[in-house]
């Protein structure tokens, strides 16, 4: 007799229709991408939520336009599963302060905002370049940040968030460890350690067990113990830093799908997570992220 799937919350991942035209990344000519360069829509993930217990998710910019975050709330509105919506605006202009205040007041589905570091030529811009006004406003409207990093962003993002203690932070994809390249080769690996241990002693700071997979190398990426051996490195340390309480569970489909399945993913994450008690596991595929999003359930 099939078993009931335990409630979870997907805190990560995105719908994209590329003809919309701002998916800059998105490049059918890049062999790589070429798996997801399609729409993908509600009705391509619906039965996968439906399948694996999730209540609710998490619905993740892709784009570095407001005209694709208005898109993702129209899709909010529409689709209940549906919790929450991370947008994007510059956070450098002044002009976003209207922008953030117009989504507020007409979506409450709007939860956060997330700018696109991972694609950015200058690693230090989060720490520089954001504007006071538009800083406040993101916490005087409760708006959550989500940190799209990779590891040698991690020290600009410690003293942007030491300029903003108030602000709520979650790291995306555990700043994308370079699992690909391996733990002694170059030196991404000394810093993901010592700026993630310095992120994790912030109390505010969350991070998103996701998008791990599409980071590990050939074998590793497909699901199945080779996975598992791959990041346990990783999870240990993310277990050890931010304990079970800030840590929340994501698919990043799709993604996702460059590598494995949802269906992969679960089973990998389940695999990291089930030395944990049940309430320790609750917490990472649901509770922590409808604290941290403030989600209904």
């Amino acid at each position: 007799m099939p078993t009931t799937p335990p409630r979870r919350i997907d805190a990560h991942h995105h719908f994209w229709r590329p003809a919309r035209g701002d998916y800059h990344w998105l490049r059918p000519d890049v062999p790589a991408l070429a798996p997801i360069c399609r729409d993908f829509d509600p009705a391509d993930l619906q039965p996968l939520l439906a399948t694996h217990g999730v209540v609710q998710t998490v619905l993740v910019q892709a784009a570095d336009s407001e005209a694709e975050t208005d898109f993702l709330l129209s899709l909010a509105e529409a689709h209940p599963f549906i919790g929450g919506v991370v947008g994007w605006v510059d956070l450098s202009r002044t002009d976003s302060v209207a922008t953030l205040e117009r989504w507020a007041a007409e979506h409450p589905k709007l939860k956060g905002i997330r700018p696109m570091l991972q694609d950015l030529s200058d690693a230090d811009w989060i720490a520089r370049a954001p504007h006071p006004e538009v800083m406040r406003t993101l916490v005087r409207l409760g708006l959550r940040f989500d940190a799209l990093v990779q590891p040698w962003h991690l020290a600009p993002l410690l003293r942007f968030l030491h300029d903003w203690p108030a602000l709520p932070v979650v790291i995306d994809h555990a700043a994308k460890p370079q699992l690909a390249q391996g733990w002694s080769c170059g030196d991404w690996a000394a810093a993901w350690r010592s700026g993630m241990a310095q992120l994790a002693a912030l109390p505010r700071v969350q991070c998103k067990l996701s998008g791990l997979l599409t980071e590990a190398a050939g074998p590793d990426r497909a699901g199945g113990a080779s996975s598992v051996a791959s990041l346990q490195p990783v999870w240990d340390t993310l277990l050890a830093r931010f304990g079970p309480q800030r840590l929340l569970w994501g698919s990043d489909w799709p993604v996702l799908n460059l590598a494995a399945d949802y269906a992969r993913w679960i089973d990998v994450s389940e695999a990291l997570v089930a030395p944990l008690s049940a309430d320790e596991q609750d917490a990472i595929r649901c509770a922590n992220a409808a604290r941290f999003y403030d989600l209904c359930l």
